[in-house]
């Protein structure tokens, strides 16, 4: 998954963001409103961790500025505020979990999978799609009930595409997802290619009934076969 953290206390942003890269997310870090709403203006997350108390704005306002931008990410409050008021007025806004502070990381990270898991996957703890299963909690794959090796950014790529079967999927759209923002700055994705040609051969070794395709001038597509 890829997460944004919007929290001013640099110590603080450190080790949270330390503790997801631990668990493979892709981590992107903002200090302030500003920033913030630049961020989510440009880009895309899975899952945002926002604190309500910013030096430069509310936290709450930028819960209001998702809502406007019709934007799914979902959102975790973190906030040293733990007044009822809060909680209510952020859920009603549209967060989905509230971690007063201070919190333990593994708190943290189990609530971050939890969201994940009501919102995207029925609260399963595999992603599935024809005989490919992906366990995200042990970042394995299996296919037709056997494990299968696969490099991290081959699983990665996998599991993107995984939880958005059939759709289009733009290139710079699944470098960003994987990669992490600033992956829009270089010139090209010849480094996607080597991946995904990589990911298609172990798929097709394993007798996999799902396959990515190219849409050339597009992106790709994950589908399964019929």
């Amino acid at each position: 998954m890829k997460l944004l953290i919007i929290e001013d206390n640099i110590e603080l942003s450190k080790m949270i963001e330390d503790a997801l890269r631990q668990q493979r997310f892709v981590v992107e870090v903002a200090y302030n409103y500003e920033e913030a709403i630049s961020k989510i203006n440009l880009y895309t997350y899975d899952s945002i961790l926002l604190d309500i108390m910013l030096p430069d704005g509310s936290g709450l306002s930028i819960l209001k500025e998702l809502k406007a931008m019709n934007k799914s990410e979902s959102v975790i409050i973190i906030s040293a505020r733990d007044s009822l008021e809060d909680k209510i007025e952020g859920l009603e806004l549209g967060a989905d979990d509230y971690l007063s502070k201070p919190f333990h990381m593994s708190e943290l990270i189990a609530r971050i999978k939890s969201v994940w898991r009501r919102n995207n996957n029925n609260g399963k703890l595999t992603i599935d799609l024809g005989n490919v299963s992906l366990t995200p909690d042990m970042f394995t794959v299996s296919i037709n009930g056997i494990e299968v090796e696969i490099l991290k950014k081959e699983y990665d790529i996998l599991r993107y595409m995984m939880e958005r079967p059939n759709i289009l999927i733009k290139k710079e759209m699944l470098a960003e997802a994987i990669w992490g923002d600033h992956i829009d700055q270089v010139d090209n994705y010849d480094f996607i290619y080597t991946q995904l040609k990589n990911l298609r051969n172990k798929l097709t070794k394993a007798k996999a009934t799902v396959s990515i395709k190219t849409v050339y001038g597009f992106g790709y597509k994950m589908s399964e076969e019929l």
